[in-house]
């Protein structure tokens, strides 16, 4: 768990810092292009060299490190607004809208995320709300059935029964008595599917459903360097493709760790 936050807190770092770093003059602008030689390779004055369109692939890099964090953290905190709370109603009042909310979020969960995202990008465009959008979907019946079913097997312990018994109204129920005891599971759900959603981003930027073109993005950087990589020009696919996997790998780390933490189960002594 602590590799994973030493990661994690690196890479928020960078997204904080990369701005500044453009202000300051010690890095150049992500989105300027033919302004350095072509096909650069990495040196003193390019660190990661310049892709075939002379963008610096050292500030594209840093400035994606930015933009995943807004699409990632955008895309699972819709998530978790539509999940969470059909998670409490449903175990909570089970009956008809119970069956029909699992039916709905079972159906969901069967597709492919990256499928289902695909789909949702033709539908609402490109641009960094529209691609947490799309990314939001696959993730929403994930926090639905772990509230749900944490909030069936709470439901009938005696705290909650005696807040019914004082007639306490279900809001009153779901918000103050239900909530912070169904939630454990959500954060180490939420590191999780942050390292997913970098990977689904990465496919809809690689298949152009992503971002528009100027913005620093890994999935589209990548998807540009392919045409070069057979005449050895590696580093404008080797460095995004890197980062973007240090990053999904301190996520994930991160996701276990706390796992381990929260859960009684896989707690280590």
């Amino acid at each position: 768990m602590w590799v994973g936050l030493s990661i994690t807190l690196i890479f928020i770092a960078i997204a904080l810092f990369a701005p500044l770093l453009q202000d300051w003059g010690w890095i150049d602008d992500p989105r300027e292009f033919l302004a350095n030689p072509v096909h650069e390779p990495p040196s003193a004055d390019y660190w990661f060299g310049t892709s075939r369109l002379g963008y610096d692939v050292f500030s594209r890099t840093l400035f994606g490190t930015q933009v995943a964090w807004k699409i990632v953290l955008l895309a699972t905190a819709l998530s978790m607004a539509i999940g969470v709370p059909l998670g409490l109603v449903s175990g909570y009042l089970g009956g008809k809208l119970d069956r029909v909310l699992l039916f709905v979020m079972d159906t969901i969960y069967t597709l492919p995320g990256l499928l289902l995202s695909i789909t949702l990008a033709f539908v609402v465009g490109r641009g960094i709300l529209n691609a947490a959008i799309a990314l939001s979907i696959a993730y929403v019946p994930q926090y639905y059935r772990v509230v749900r079913n944490h909030t069936v097997s709470v439901k009938t312990e005696l705290f909650v029964e005696a807040a019914q018994a004082i007639g306490a109204p279900t809001s009153r129920v779901l918000s103050r008595y239900l909530f912070l005891n169904v939630i454990q599971s959500v954060p180490v759900l939420f590191t999780l599917n942050a390292a997913d959603a970098i990977l689904v981003l990465g496919g809809l930027g690689f298949l152009g459903l992503g971002l528009p073109e100027e913005i620093p993005e890994w999935g589209h950087d990548l998807r540009q360097a392919l045409d070069a990589l057979s005449t050895g020009v590696w580093w404008t696919a080797f460095f995004p493709g890197c980062t973007m996997t240090l990053m999904v790998v301190g996520l994930s780390l991160l996701g276990e760790g706390l796992n381990e933490l929260v859960n009684p189960k896989f707690r280590r002594e």
